[in-house]
């Protein structure tokens, strides 16, 4: 039987395309709060990192009451290196809200989490965000959406999706892509008319499986999803069905349903609806809640595999320790395993030599949001290059390949062409929009590594950068390597101006006045394609004699700066980066050079 009491609907888009701000927009005028309670933009992007970034990284739930339904609301991050936590959470619900933007029409993320959604069968609402945008064109981006749709096998009954203009950021969604005013009831209405409710049986055995894992001081692991079959009571005893085939038996503490931003407790919750159960310590994704007399599993949460792997070690620089409070291997291992629990696309195996690690996950963004996340928990490692994960097909070497969207300048064409071309990306297809630009490209993930930082170096910044895993294909040739050479440290000290300042003529350097410096840390880029050693910490000699020009003005030019990603994508195979709570440097993963030079003629 199908519940009319209940909506759930998952919200997907392409990254920027305005999930999280429609969220925002049903929050404010849904009627539940008040609007000290609503004072922040997107609300639901809740830690530190998503605030920063203005990215969505993990998905969240809601409920709002309409109409005398309940519609569960699950908002979905946008970026492709997060696409584990898309696919872990559409089995939760019945129907999707596919955000398309105005002007940029479909994206390489909207194919991915749209073919995803289709996969298990949901069916689909379109809204057409940003209406309001000066170069929206709303009509074409339904042609090139339901082309999108019937290129990825949707029924006719699918292809016929109903669809919405509307601009969240103002508040308004209509069936007239001329209209600048109302409110989001028309999208409510549409919820509520196209998408079905939950089909439950609500007679039969419990089964619930867990889609998300939350935490709480208090009570401990808390297991979210939604239940399929059966009701589920407070202190009821259940039966866990884990990844080995096995069972373990459990004991529900506490419920919870979604209400609002937050939950409420409750007794019992039936079928159909999505639960937060508190209680159950031993229990992880993907694993069913079933009843004890008739334990039947539902099949496990499938999640494509990682295409990028990068080695995680413990930092055994000289400034060891300085910073953080987690410096072991042991404090290492335990926090990988813990992400897991959770992280749903990340793979974790041991590496060469007992204190590292090697983790596997989407793109460099999704490893580079969890590095981030243990250096603000004070954890100290060291982190080698990105490298992608090949695979062997009938004695065929294979590497990942991605699709590449590209949105630049036409006038600033030619850099994009000659970057993406020379590592190896192939071009697909070209479309003008106006001033600019979108061009598509095929290209190895390997000859991802490093790119985006060189287009928007040579766009000014104005190139817009997309790309989603594609297939695997057999190896291609080399991928050209970084053109500088390193300025590696000779000595440990402090860095002093005079010595930077004769430095600088031939580098960028990475250092400034003041800074700790060691032996083997890299302190700027060489003009050149060779490593150089230097002396950052070279003081003038102080003399009672003067002569001409010896004291002239020392001007230094501000070091380059460099984010936790470009780090990653910047570095060779032979260096690492070095991540603390408050620095992020580069090094060799030899420091000393005699070491270096006798590895070189190895």
């Amino acid at each position: 039987m199908r519940r009319d009491d209940l909506r759930n609907i998952v919200i997907i888009a392409h990254v920027d395309h305005g999930k999280t701000t429609l969220v925002d927009c049903l929050l404010h005028q849904s009627g539940q709060f008040r609007e000290s309670q609503l004072s922040s933009e997107r609300i639901l992007d809740s830690n530190d990192l998503e605030k920063e970034r203005g990215i969505t990284i993990l998905a969240k739930n809601i409920a709002l009451p309409y109409n005398g339904v309940k519609i569960n609301i699950v908002d979905t991050p946008g970026h492709a290196d997060f696409g584990g936590e898309v696919e872990r959470v559409l089995s939760m619900a019945d129907g999707a809200v596919v955000l398309v933007d105005a002007a940029e029409g479909p994206m390489p993320q909207t194919r991915f989490v749209l073919s995803k959604a289709l996969e298990v069968g949901l069916k689909p609402i379109v809204l057409i965000n940003k209406i309001d945008k000066p170069d929206a064109r709303p009509h074409e981006v339904v042609d090139e959406v339901l082309d999108l749709f019937l290129s990825l096998g949707a029924s006719d009954e699918i292809a016929e999706f109903p669809y919405l203009f509307a601009s969240a950021k103002a508040g308004f969604a209509s069936e007239d892509p001329t209209v600048r005013e109302g409110d989001m009831r028309p999208l409510l209405d549409l919820v509520l008319k196209h998408i079905p409710g939950p089909d439950v049986n609500p007679d039969g055995p419990l089964q619930m499986r867990v889609t998300t894992l939350d935490w709480s001081e208090y009570t401990g692991r808390i297991a979210i999803g939604r239940i399929k079959s059966g009701k589920i009571k407070k202190g009821q005893s259940v039966m866990i069905s884990k990844a080995n085939d096995t069972f373990e038996r459990g004991r529900v503490v506490a419920l919870h349903v979604f209400e609002n931003l937050g939950r409420a407790e409750v007794d019992e919750v039936g079928a159909g609806d999505i639960v937060a159960v508190t209680g159950i310590e031993d229990i992880d994704i993907g694993d069913t809640i079933c009843a004890v007399d008739n334990p039947t599993p539902l099949p496990r949460v499938a999640v494509d595999a990682p295409t990028l792997e990068m080695m995680f070690t413990i930092n055994t620089s000289p400034l060891l320790g300085k910073d953080g409070k987690y410096v072991t291997s042991r404090n290492l291992r335990d926090r990988l395993e813990k992400e897991l629990e959770r992280n749903v696309a990340l793979r974790v195996r041991p590496g060469d030599s007992g204190d590292s690690f090697l983790v596997s996950g989407r793109g460099v963004l999704h490893l580079a949001v969890l590095i981030e996340t243990m250096r603000r928990e004070g954890y100290e490692l060291a982190v080698g290059k990105p490298q992608v994960i090949m695979r062997t097909t009938d004695g065929v070497k294979e590497e990942p390949y991605e699709q590449l969207v590209i949105e630049v300048p036409s006038e600033k064409m030619g850099p994009v062409m000659e970057l993406v071309g020379e590592r190896r990306g192939e071009l697909v297809e070209m479309q003008p929009r106006g001033d600019y630009s979108q061009v598509i490209f095929t290209i190895p993930s390997r000859g991802l590594i490093g790119l985006r930082t060189k287009l928007l170096n040579s766009t000014q910044g104005e190139a817009i950068v997309n790309h989603r895993f594609e297939s695997y294909r057999p190896l291609s040739g080399e991928v050209p390597r970084r053109a500088n050479g390193a300025m590696i440290s000779m000595v440990s000290g402090k860095a002093v101006g005079f010595a930077l300042f004769a430095l600088q003529e031939r580098s960028d350097m990475f250092v400034r006045h003041g800074d700790e410096v060691y032996e083997g840390m890299i302190v700027g880029e060489n003009s050149r394609s060779d490593d150089l050693t230097v002396n950052p910490t070279k003081e003038k000699k102080l003399t009672n004699m003067r002569a001409s020009g010896s004291d002239e003005n020392i001007v230094l030019r501000p070091p380059r700066e460099m984010s936790l990603e470009v780090a990653l994508e910047y570095i060779e195979d032979d260096e690492l980066v070095e991540v603390t709570p408050n620095h992020i440097r580069l090094r060799k993963i030899l420091l000393k050079e005699t070491d270096r030079r006798r590895q070189s003629r190895k």
